[in-house]
């Protein structure tokens, strides 16, 4: 327990350095989950109860510290089933390493479901294709981590089919397909009980048209078929194609302004179910276009894995910092000089980040030239895989962002890292198969 927790410090040292736990726009949305409390209309009502469960409504240090502790228990459980063996000290180092040289301290320290990506990963790894110890806490999590993020789910797919691919056994694939279902389960109830539609995604939609539109399928679609179709798109043809988030979130978008320039509350939902016709339309009619829209921004999201465009303090004083004024009151002095607030922690982790993108191609050449034991090659082949299902999820559905690639990047220098301690490995004493024994 003495590593576990000590690795989970290591990982939190970015919010060491800006004096408080990083946080972004979307972090108001999980905290609002339990706090006000209050469903978001374009997120799971699973990582706001994650949070809770290490802030209480006392400290948002307790939740960044409980996300680190997952992350450092599964990174013990990864190295012991990867390696047969894992002590103190090289869980220590390798969680040093991760810390020092890779993306994985910024999004553990910061307040989003984004850590999770990699998560889904590495527990899928462990049911299909490690010994049987802890599963079900392994399986736990694997549900969790997919539930929190619906671009998850594409993920937690991925994995699915290289386990499939790769064992061609019934055990394995049932561990794996089991946290998929689950999750899915809870996402159809949830929203069922939130939004009063048994949906996985009730108002996903509207994501899609915003990427069609911006693309241009659908903006062509739309001129080729208004007025005569009826939408209320057809008012804005000649604003169409905009950028996508600019069209979700812009607040004089068609989506939240109508053509006599009325707002529209919650103009994103009003929208989805004509979202719905216009995406079918569009997928119908340009088929090849929007493939090929789609693999470009693909292509384009695997390029961008840079930490830093959620660093800054754009638009938190009128989101997450609302959340904390209203859930933690004693704790909104230190949230206002921490170096996100001023505007200073990009500046202050410039010097700490140069070294990720060389790490990141070191990685890959090494971990495809020393992934040769069984275990390790399963990962890379996960990892791989994974990495490519996230930023299709990403950057093909919504829109290429360094952010969304940066937070499960990580993963390749971790499967480098255990490939580099299999080749090094002395004739000490190998721990049973089973993971599940081994104790930190």
């Amino acid at each position: 327990m003495p590593a576990i927790i000590l690795g989970a410090l290591l990982l939190l040292w970015p919010a060491g350095l800006n004096r408080y736990p990083l946080v972004f726009i979307d972090t108001v949305s999980f905290l609002a989950q339990t706090i006000v409390p209050r469903m978001a209309w374009d997120k799971p009502m699973a990582y706001g109860p994650f949070l809770h469960l290490g802030h209480w409504g006392v400290s948002l240090w307790g939740a960044a510290l409980l996300q680190a502790l997952v992350v450092s228990w599964l990174l013990w459980r990864v190295q012991a089933a990867a390696l047969g063996r894992v002590t103190v000290r090289s869980h220590l180092v390798l969680v040093a390493g991760l810390a020092v040289l890779t993306s994985l301290p910024w999004f553990t320290s910061t307040l989003m479901p984004d850590v999770m990506a990699g998560v889904v990963v590495l527990t899928l790894w462990l049911l299909g294709f490690a010994g049987p110890g802890r599963r079900w806490a392994v399986g736990a999590l694997a549900s969790l981590a997919i539930a929190v993020h619906l671009s998850h789910l594409v993920i937690a797919a991925a994995v699915l089919v290289v386990v499939v691919l790769v064992t061609r056994r019934i055990g394995p694939i049932l561990r794996v397909a089991a946290p998929l279902a689950v999750a899915l389960v809870f996402l159809v109830v949830s929203n069922g009980i939130g939004h009063g539609r048994y949906v996985v995604s009730p108002y996903g939609a509207t994501f899609a048209l915003a990427r069609l539109q911006a693309d241009g399928p659908a903006a062509v679609l739309l001129r080729d078929r208004c007025p005569e179709a009826g939408w209320y798109l057809c008012a804005f043809t000649d604003r169409l194609p905009m950028d996508s988030d600019q069209f979700l979130w812009d607040p004089r978008s068609p989506v939240a302004m109508d053509a006599e320039g009325r707002p529209r509350s919650m103009g994103t939902v009003l929208i989805a179910a004509e979202a719905a016709e216009i995406v079918a339309a569009t997928i119908a009619a340009y088929p090849w276009d929007v493939l090929r829209h789609a693999l470009e921004n693909t292509a384009e999201q695997l390029t961008l894995f840079r930490v830093g465009d959620t660093l800054g303090a754009d638009y938190l004083r009128v989101s997450a910092r609302m959340m904390v004024e209203a859930g933690f009151p004693r704790e909104l002095p230190s949230f206002d000089v921490a170096l996100q607030m001023r505007g200073e922690l990009a500046a202050a982790a410039l010097p700490f980040l140069w070294p990720h993108v060389p790490v990141v191609l070191i990685s890959l050449l090494l971990a495809l030239w020393l992934s040769r034991r069984r275990e390790v090659g399963a990962l890379l082949a996960c990892v791989l895989i994974g990495l490519l299902a996230n930023a299709a999820a990403t950057g093909a559905l919504s829109k290429p962002h360094h952010r969304y690639q940066a937070r499960i990047i990580w993963l390749l220098p971790l499967v480098a890292g255990l490939a580099l301690a299999q080749r090094r490995a002395d004739a000490a004493p190998v721990i049973d198969k089973d993971y599940g024994a081994i104790r930190p």
